[in-house]
């Protein structure tokens, strides 16, 4: 009876261990060997216990993993059912490629980790992201200062343009906000640089010299980014003469050198111009006041006109100083285009200004008609007065005669 009380616990042992065997539940992840690939199927070997099947779009993940699988290859996949109608049981590569991507964000979300993300779309607002069913956006206002659209009048239609260039290329993000119910996640390339822009900004001293990119080009200036900075070089300092347009000096992505000029927080003011020799210099030699000049008319405000005198100089004519009539439109007076000759009658080297004159040169011709007038009234005096002589003379003359004549009567 021992014997088959020994047998019988055996036995126990061995139903008891039969029913533990613990079968993979749904929304769960279960490892296992490929025993068989079809054009669209493929079967799972799960631990010897049981197989499981993977088929039409559930073998499609956004790492196209399908593709270079081949028999014997160990597998993740996640469990949807646990039995169909043939006793197998239903397995998702998709949903595996999802929930191990979404326990990445997780942990990322968690620890602030700076993670690569690829975004499929854009629009108005930002970047989209969708992997395996994580729906995933990036605002404008979070992208770095590379990345970030400056347009002109926040044209919607340039900003998306510009924003449609930054898909399916590397961006490095860190994830500010996650709804885990949802699937959804937020995320900031400007975090992502937080800490080295931090770390920049405070060894950026005023007087610095730095090579950039060009991140944008507005109408009052050009934005610059460098080590995770971003500066703007100001219309006024982006070249010694007179910037009509920004454009007209760099492109998107070019490289350039600039000069640190101001730091104020996290605002950084930056200089093309002072890169260069300021040409003010040499003017204060070249050019005199009292000096008679020649340049070309090349542009026209309602308090003067600038005229050319150098490639990077510029002389105005202020319209106090155009004619001595009283002027209300310089255009009226001077086109643009125009070659006219001026008087230089003041020159500020440091204030970068030199003052011409056209009616101080027509003032000289009054002086010199007036005085032409002058001289040919004296003459005309004079002959008068020398007339006016000869005329007395004459009649003296005659009145002496007369007087002879009467003597003589007389006499007789």
């Amino acid at each position: 009876m021992a014997i088959k009380k020994k047998k019988s616990s055996v036995m126990e042992e061995l139903i008891t261990d039969s029913y533990q065997l613990t079968f993979p539940k749904p929304g769960t992840l279960v490892d296992g060997n490929i025993i068989t690939i079809l054009k669209n199927k493929i079967l799972v070997d799960l631990d010897g216990f049981s197989t499981g099947v993977i088929s039409g779009q559930e073998t499609h993940d956004s790492t196209g993993t399908m593709k270079s699988l081949k028999v014997g290859d160990e597998i993740s996949a996640y469990v949807l059912e646990e039995e169909n109608e043939d006793g197998l049981i239903v397995l998702s590569l998709r949903k595996a490629s999802q929930k191990k991507t979404w326990n990445q964000f997780i942990e990322a979300y968690e620890t602030s980790k700076v993670i690569t993300i690829h975004c499929n779309e854009a629009n108005k607002g930002g970047l989209l992201l969708n992997i395996d069913g994580i729906k995933g956006f990036l605002p404008v206002s979070q992208l770095a200062p590379l990345h970030y659209p400056r347009v002109d009048g926040a044209d919607s239609n340039q900003i998306l343009t510009r924003l449609t260039k930054l898909t399916n290329i590397p961006l490095k993000v860190k994830i500010i906000n996650m709804d885990r119910d949802g699937g959804k996640l937020i995320f900031s390339e400007r975090a992502a640089e937080e800490v080295s822009r931090q770390g920049s900004l405070d060894k950026l001293n005023v007087g610095q010299k730095v090579k950039g990119k060009i991140s944008g080009i507005v109408k009052f200036g050009i934005f610059v980014t460098f080590e995770g900075l971003e500066g703007l070089v100001h219309i006024s300092e982006i070249a010694w003469g007179h910037v009509k347009d920004p454009n007209d000096y760099g492109r998107l992505g070019d490289e350039v050198d600039v000069l640190v000029i101001g730091k104020e927080g996290d605002k950084i003011s930056l200089s093309m111009k002072r890169l260069v020799p300021d040409p003010w210099i040499e003017a204060s030699k070249k050019y005199k006041v009292g000096t008679l000049i020649e340049g070309e008319v090349n542009r026209i405000t309602p308090f003067g006109a600038f005229v050319k005198l150098d490639d990077e100089i510029n002389g105005l004519i202020h319209v106090s100083e155009i004619t001595t009539e009283e002027v209300s439109d310089p255009g009226q007076f001077i086109k643009v285009g125009e070659k006219v000759k001026a008087k230089i009658i003041a020159i500020d080297p440091e204030e970068h200004r030199v003052a011409l004159s056209l009616k101080s040169l027509s003032d000289k011709k009054s002086d010199k008609k007036e005085k032409d007038s002058d001289e040919d009234e004296d003459k005309e005096a004079k002959k008068a007065k020398k007339s006016k002589k000869e005329d007395k003379e004459e009649k003296d003359s005659d009145e002496d005669e007369k007087e002879t004549k009467k003597k003589s009567k007389k006499k007789e």
